[in-house]
């Protein structure tokens, strides 16, 4: 087109101007990729800036996202809401315009990026989706049919998160998901070479992707012929474009560009290499008409043909089309159970047991429902009975087989909630949560209802020894800010807990798990579960003691409860299933809960003591990795037996009350 020069020189001189401005940012990459960003946009990218969330629009993933500025200033002369002054508070408290790309922060931002590699993984998640809603309708094409694209480093291909998920996305022919690899020889702390020396070509080839080789990053014409190319592709593609780090700036291939403003001398120097002869912050009135003529009359018009696609499909497919509405706008958790499952109150079960027929219900009901586990189906119990296999044969497939990728399953699942009209799981084994905990923190920051199960949850897991016997994981999991940790005590919490997890919409859940039997608990409470902790025990009259305890270690605590009621001590218990809901909850109801001061209150689970000591001075925990040894022996030897409980609850009773 007769102004590409140009419009790329707008998008590199903007990311210099706010970067510079900022005094703070990444120029490096934002400037040698201008070309690949502003040729996808004008030429490739369907998308309408004045309907960002709309479900058919092509997805763009900057995995790399130190490169924000190249994104914002695109944005921004592409027709999003995104102002020049919003370019000008680049990096500022409260900005449209954060340090790295926020989901939900900024108009036409698909993904929260910047921890390397997973934007890829978000990526493959989305193409899943895609293919996955085409076939969960039928005649859906008009409705969901589009590209994910996603652009990447060095960085990005060095962390392993990206090779599983690319691993996975060859296995299931996702031909849909273009990656671009701007291979431009440079790491913050250096040439990439000093690490980075594999054929990148061959790695990808190997694990079964179409590969295009482009030599010159700034030759708009190879780049536009690479991304066709890709888009007729019957597997995933990869293009890598050699480029320059810092183009134009006079440390240009160089790592001196990658994470510090140029300066204003150095900017200038780099403008008049693109032949920019404009004041910091203007953009002329040819780049906006290009981007106008080109990338938002063609989203305009493919939002116009979608919307009269969608009033047709909903004449003919009237049933489909309702729950395509409930799924976009979370009506769709409507459907989950509302009063709590009939258990058998006289059968000991485990809790991964129930959730498992937990699962197969939210199956029935959600059949926009789709998940799975990393190889651990049949121990997490995530299998769904009757379920299809989602597969290249079979995209309507429920049933996500991930492999031994826990930290590529969990950030694909945050991917597939990020494209909208789905819903979404994961399981593995709870100590395992250490390899996808930056997944999960991803999930909280961008608000994304992604459910977690996760069993075998302490040293009870026995024979398997301290490898597999989680004791740290479970205050990890409760430090991450908007993330709702569950660890029910029977059938009863678990099943509250499926409810507040799958009818969330803000947040992701974490359901914790038994491998044990647990004995279904008399009072145990739906509703009561949900305010995160409540009495599960009352005292016969006056408590001398409260016992505080979560998942299996409640049934302990009703059977020390017992025994010390025979020799006149009379205690409450607490279940505990999420604390850090109970700790949001008014003082007053704290305080009706717990009922006995903090120095005659005892906390109980078999897990690191951060976070009980939050409600109790005398805490029962594990300060140690576990043993390997049948269950029972290795509870015997850390401590958890009645006769243990029952002598610390006299030690806390028999202590002198303490007044401020």
């Amino acid at each position: 087109m007769k102004y590409d020069s140009l419009c790329v020189s707008a998008i590199r001189a903007l990311s210099i101007d706010m970067i510079n401005r900022a005094k703070s940012g990444h120029p490096g990459m934002a400037l040698d990729a201008a070309p690949l960003a502003y040729t996808l946009f004008s030429r490739f990218l369907t998308a309408d800036p004045k309907h960002p969330d709309w479900i058919k629009r092509d997805r763009f993933v900057l995995s790399a996202g130190h490169a924000s500025a190249m994104l914002y200033s695109l944005l921004h002369i592409a027709g999003y809401a995104v102002t020049m002054d919003d370019l000008k508070n680049f990096r500022q408290l409260g900005s449209k315009t954060p340090g790295h790309p926020e989901y939900g922060v900024t108009p036409g931002v698909d993904c929260t990026s910047g921890p390397l590699g997973q934007g890829i993984s978000q990526a493959v998640g989305m193409a899943i989706a895609e293919t996955h809603l085409r076939a969960l309708y039928p005649d859906s094409d008009d409705l969901f049919s589009h590209y994910t694209y996603c652009l990447c480093g060095d960085g990005c291909l060095q962390e392993g998160v990206s090779c599983e998920a690319a691993a996975l996305a060859a296995k299931l022919k996702l031909n849909k998901l273009i990656l671009i690899y701007d291979a431009n020889q440079s790491t913050l702390d250096g040439p990439s070479s000093w690490t980075f020396e594999e054929d990148v070509g061959m790695r990808f080839r190997a694990l079964g992707w179409n590969f295009i080789h482009v030599t010159d990053g700034n030759d708009i014409e190879a780049l536009a012929a690479a991304l066709d190319s890709a888009r007729h592709s019957d597997s995933p593609t990869l293009i890598q474009m050699d480029t320059l780090i810092g183009y134009g700036s006079v440390n240009q291939g160089t790592s001196k560009t990658h994470g510090a403003p140029l300066g204003l001398e150095d900017g200038e120097h780099a403008k008049k290499v693109y032949g920019w002869d404009y004041p910091p912050f203007v953009v002329p009135d040819e780049v906006y008409m290009t981007m106008r003529e080109s990338f938002q009359l063609r989203g305009e018009t493919a939002y116009a043909e979608w919307e009269k696609a969608k009033q047709a499909y909903f004449v003919k497919h009237p049933e489909a089309s309702n729950l395509i509405d409930e799924s976009l706008s979370h009506q769709d958790i409507n459907r989950v159970f509302k009063g709590a499952p009939a258990f058998d109150k006289a059968k000991d079960e485990a809790t991964r047991s129930i959730s498992g027929s937990l699962l197969n219900l939210v199956q029935q009901e959600l059949p926009n429902l789709i998940g799975g586990s990393a190889d651990v189906a049949s121990s997490v119990k995530t299998d769904i009975k009757g379920g299809v296999d989602y597969s290249p044969a079979h995209r309507e497939g429920t049933v996500l087989r991930f492999g031994i990728r826990e930290f590529a399953m969990a950030s694909v699942c945050n991917g597939i909630a990020l494209h909208g009209g789905l819903r979404t799981y994961c399981g593995s084994f709870m100590v395992f949560a250490d390899y996808f905990k930056a997944a999960i923190r991803m999930s909280a920051l961008q608000h994304l209802p992604v459910v977690y199960l996760m069993s075998h949850d302490s040293i009870a897991v026995g024979e398997d020894g301290p490898t597999h016997q989680p004791v740290e994981q479970l205050a990890m999991l409760r430090s991450i800010p908007n993330l709702a940790v569950y660890r029910p005590a029977d059938a009863v919490e678990t099943a509250a807990a499926y409810r507040a997890a799958f009818t969330a919409t803000d947040h992701p859940t974490v359901i914790i798990l038994t491998r044990q039997k647990v004995p279904q608990l008399l009072d145990s409470s739906d509703a009561k579960t949900t305010d995160g902790g409540y009495i599960v025990s009352k005292e016969k009259r006056t408590p001398m003691a409260t016992v505080i305890a979560s998942g299996s270690e409640v049934s302990l605590a009703i059977e020390a409860q017992k025994r010390l009621l025979q020799d006149g001590i009379d205690i409450r218990v607490v279940s505990m299933p999420e604390l850090n809901i109970f700790l949001s909850q008014p003082k007053k109801y704290q305080k009706e809960v717990l009922g006995s001061p903090r120095d005659k209150r005892l906390y109980i689970e078999m897990c690191t003591p951060y976070g009980p000591f939050a409600l109790a001075d005398d805490v029962m925990c594990v300060n140690a990795f576990g043993a390997s040894g049948p269950a029972s022996q290795v509870m015997e030897k850390m401590g958890f037996t009645v006769d243990r409980v029952v002598e610390r609850v006299r030690r806390v009773v028999a202590r002198p009350l303490e007044r401020d």
